[in-house]
């Protein structure tokens, strides 16, 4: 069975100097082996994905958090980042696939980067970690971003961040530093808080405006499809000047992948939000095992055409990935 796993991260060189990838990581990986996995784009990684049975990657920058950066400082190390992560994928074409890192800090630079990457890397398309400033991508300064994302027709992949300090202290603190780190993290915060940026941009009405905008949302789709009858019957009557109700943004332009929860009630909930045709098979590597998600994907129960879309047909249509 052809495996692609969408959601795998790498630490580029600038901005390991600047401290990125430093931050504990999940499960039993230790600190020292994590950082030495992300900064490896070579035989380590390809050997961890042929134990694991994983046949392709789509490689992007870890989280940043805890790095301080200029803008200037930020487009500079982007550039870097993609450029590194961009020799990796020449050096095996049939193995990586990138998504582009984007200085978010300055808009219009980071729509060219992306177009940068796309045009001559081949990316297929950027990871965003987060909210940059305290603002969301629904805020008007980022819709160069968007709309060069719609432009080229690749997508934008939405992962977790780090809250902002105050809100980490009003809501996460008080319980030692680790419970206080995986309640504001792994376990809770920067999962609700990714999919609020995902309804923030239903509400927005991005959607109407650039319809050829496409979303993806790991972690079997951060907590909306088991809420998402609610928010149809509560957000829904709310949103008059949109075309359409909440589900129907939800379904027609988000993907979910199943990065780092290998378990089956988030994975049916998460099918039955949008459908096997936009759900896509993820690890979280190194943050997850290879062999874990892969002995996952192995034993749900959905029928064997709609595993093939899962675990790789939907991710070659989504990314223009060739086929095995």
């Amino acid at each position: 069975m052809r495996t692609i796993a969408v959601e795998e991260h790498f630490v580029a060189s600038g901005f390991a100097e600047k401290g990125a990838g430093d931050d504990p990581g999940e499960g039993d990986t230790t600190e020292t082996s994590l950082t030495n996995r992300l900064g490896d784009l070579g035989e380590e990684r390809l050997t961890a994905m042929d134990e694991g049975g994983i046949d392709v990657q789509v490689i992007s920058e870890t989280q940043l958090h805890g790095v301080e950066l200029t803008a200037e400082e930020w487009v500079t190390l982007a550039e870097e980042a993609n450029d590194e992560l961009a020799d990796a994928v020449a050096a095996h074409p049939d193995r990586f696939a990138g998504f582009a890192t984007l200085p978010m800090a300055a808009p219009e630079k980071a729509a060219d980067e992306l177009e940068r990457t796309v045009a001559e890397h081949g990316f297929v398309g950027a990871m965003i970690n987060g909210a940059t400033d305290g603002q969301f991508l629904d805020h008007p300064r980022f819709v160069p971003v968007l709309e060069r994302a719609a432009e080229l027709d690749v997508p934008l992949y939405i992962h977790p961040g780090f809250p902002p300090d105050e809100v980490e202290e009003a809501y996460y603190e008080g319980f030692g530093s680790e419970i206080d780190f995986s309640l504001a993290t792994t376990s809770w915060g920067w999962h609700a808080e990714a999919g609020l940026h995902a309804l923030r941009l239903i509400a927005s009405g991005v959607f109407d405006r650039l319809p050829d905008l496409k979303i993806v949302l790991g972690h079997m789709g951060e907590m909306i499809p088991f809420m998402l009858d609610r928010i149809d019957e509560w957000l829904s009557p709310l949103t008059t000047e949109l075309e359409h109700d909440v589900p129907h943004y939800f379904r027609k332009h988000f993907w979910l992948t199943t990065s780092g929860m290998f378990s089956q009630i988030p994975f049916r909930a998460a099918l039955e939000a949008v459908g096997a045709d936009n759900v896509m098979f993820a690890v979280d590597y190194p943050y997850s095992s290879n062999e874990k998600g892969r002995r996952f994907i192995e034993n749900v129960d959905v029928p064997p055409s709609d595993l093939e879309k899962i675990t790789h047909r939907n991710a070659e249509r989504l990314f223009g990935l060739s086929e095995d």
